[in-house]
């Protein structure tokens, strides 16, 4: 791969400006990889009483069951005090956790140290999420990531990047794209450039750097095509049939297959590169291909990691205790699905290798220029949510909330 100099790159942080820090959830047992197991963990703890709810509940600075809070923007959930009237169970919803791994969260405020409301106010079905990943010192693996559900921004290896939405308001208006970009590239390109090839681009060609998560801006707008086309492949397959998009396939009918049943409680995980095979304790899957065994995200191999979230056994007498007694059929589902996405994201590595090449080759458009053309600095107001209430929210307590 060529050298780039990144001192000459943008910031992704001047790039798509506004960004939110990861939840902080700050007890475990609000996430959980299905839904029913979060509905039984809400059974338990409004069934135990006095300090048993309190111990349950797992009290911090920010949260105990006395916490008087908002709904989240979206969720019609209780904003009574829990200790006295904890309401019945919120509904589910479906969020990333982390790289590749979709759990359920159980989206009451009053359980939830630090939920980021601006990011729940601007989730809708035009919204994507970019999830920027940590600096991790020659690790491997992608710099950006993109989902379509609502990312916590958890970072498996412990240095949470930031969750940067593609629009600063519903219904897919106001890119959160730096004012002036979009003008600056379509008159160095010769075309229109919207705020999606933008981030198509960052998805493919972005990388991880000290201080902050670089995307190089091409000079050649062929290399810039390139680069986009690339980046929405990439996108399509990590946003896995969300957003009208196909759900990701591998290429030659090649699919895997559970060979052998999965046992009730698997407890380890094993590759075996020449057979292509997955072995879940005596079960099997294949065909696997190498690249998703390989796939790295910070540093951290993806399959065992996920594998470990459903299998590790949590400490009894806690709520994260509350859990399925065996393994489910539907994370067998979600594991053939994860091994073909990240086989295809592996299989695109070469490529994003000559994409990186072709930049280098063909000049970047500098800060210099983007200084002139008046992108850089980015403007205050930009890093800052939009004011944004389309709808009522309920405020602590039942008010009304202010925004």
């Amino acid at each position: 791969m060529r050298a780039v100099p990144t001192d000459d790159m943008p910031l992704l942080d001047e790039v798509m400006p506004w960004s939110v820090a990861p939840l902080r959830l700050g007890r475990a047992w609000v996430l959980a990889p299905d839904a029913r197991t979060l509905r039984a963990r809400w059974d338990a703890l409004v069934a135990a009483e006095g300090a048993d709810r309190e111990t349950l509940f797992r009290p911090s600075r920010a949260r105990t069951p006395r916490s008087a809070v908002a709904a989240l923007p979206g969720q019609r959930t209780g904003t009574g005090r829990f200790v006295r009237e904890p309401g019945p169970c919120p509904e589910p919803v479906r969020v990333a956790h982390g790289p590749f791994d979709e759990q359920w969260l159980l989206p009451d405020h009053r359980l939830i140290d630090v939920a980021r409301p601006e990011l729940w106010r601007v989730a809708d079905e035009r919204q994507l999420f970019a999830v920027e990943q940590g600096h991790v010192p020659q690790a491997a693996g992608p710099a950006l990531l993109v989902t379509a559900t609502l990312p916590d921004g958890h970072s498996p290896a412990g240095r949470p990047g930031r969750i940067r939405p593609l629009y600063r308001r519903p219904g897919g208006r106001e890119p959160n794209v730096a004012p002036g970009l979009l003008a600056l590239l379509g008159s160095r390109y010769g075309r229109e450039v919207t705020a999606e090839e933008v981030l198509a681009w960052a998805v493919a060609a972005a990388r991880v750097a000290p201080g902050g998560c670089r995307v190089p801006l091409p000079a050649d707008p062929g290399v810039w095509a390139s680069g986009v086309a690339l980046g929405r492949r990439m996108t399509d397959v990590q946003l896995r049939g969300a957003r009208g998009r196909e759900r990701p396939r591998l290429p030659g009918g090649r699919r895997p297959y559970v060979r052998a049943a999965l046992p009730p409680r698997p407890a380890s995980l094993r590759y075996d590169a020449e057979a292509e095979t997955l072995h879940v304790d005596e079960g099997r899957v294949a065909p696997v291909p190498a690249e998703a065994w390989e796939f790295h995200v910070g540093g951290v191999r993806v399959l065992p990691l996920w594998f470990e979230r459903r299998t590790t056994v949590p400490e009894p007498g806690t709520l994260e205790a509350v859990r399925p007694s065996a393994w489910l059929q539907e994370w067998t589902s979600e594991l053939l699905e994860l091994i073909t996405v990240l086989a295809l994201l592996g299989a695109l590595d070469a490529e994003r290798t000559a994409l990186a090449d072709g930049t280098a080759a063909g000049g970047l458009l500098g800060r210099a220029e983007l200084t002139a053309a008046g992108v850089l600095p980015v403007p205050d107001a930009a890093r800052r949510p939009a004011s944004v209430l389309d709808l009522p929210e309920e405020g602590p307590e039942g008010q009304f909330a202010l925004l």
